[in-house]
């Protein structure tokens, strides 16, 4: 394996290093297991895609590592509890609610309009990227913005590592 990875950054502590390395013995595990038959029916392939993609999408939350943003949390979180044999499985599925107390709703709606107006999207456009981003419905708006940016480049670096090794590996 090419221990750099088409890489200008020498260093082997660099985010695309350590996805690159996490994603190839995910890939490895998954090649190994048992359940891994030769079946090609669409049942099956849809069962491996999915399985690449959890081993995707983990490499990349333990490459970015969960104390530095809520999104890897939230994914790690994610497929702990959705594992055979996990407990937490119901916990995944429900809602936290936040309570806030209000006490003026007038001056509560006039601030969030205000909020709406400097950052440029609406309510719309802020329940989207919930739902785009990892843990982000617990997130206020700037939380929000931030880890959403870093969200991307991550996504970005996850995809020309995936590129490259498909690249050494088909070639």
């Amino acid at each position: 394996m090419n221990s750099q990875i088409n890489s200008p950054n020498p260093n082997p502590n660099s985010l695309k290093n350590r996805f690159a390395k996490g994603f190839i013995r995910a890939l490895i595990r998954i090649h190994k297991s048992p359940s891994n038959n030769n079946n090609n029916s669409p049942r099956e392939i849809s069962k491996r895609r999915r399985r690449i993609k959890t081993a995707a999408n983990a490499a990349m939350a333990s490459a970015v590592g969960s104390r530095k943003v809520l999104w890897s949390q939230a994914v790690l979180r994610k497929i702990r509890n959705n594992r055979p044999g996990s407990h937490g499985g119901s916990r995944s599925s429900r809602r936290v609610i936040f309570k806030r107390s209000i006490i003026n709703q007038k001056s509560f709606v006039k601030k969030k309009r205000e909020e709406e107006e400097i950052v440029g999207f609406g309510e719309d456009d802020e329940k989207k990227l919930r739902k785009v981003v990892p843990g982000g419905a617990a997130m206020d708006i700037c939380s929000l913005l931030d880890e959403t940016a870093h969200y991307i480049r991550c996504l970005t670096t996850q995809v020309k590592v995936m590129k490259t090794i498909t690249e050494i590996y088909s070639t």
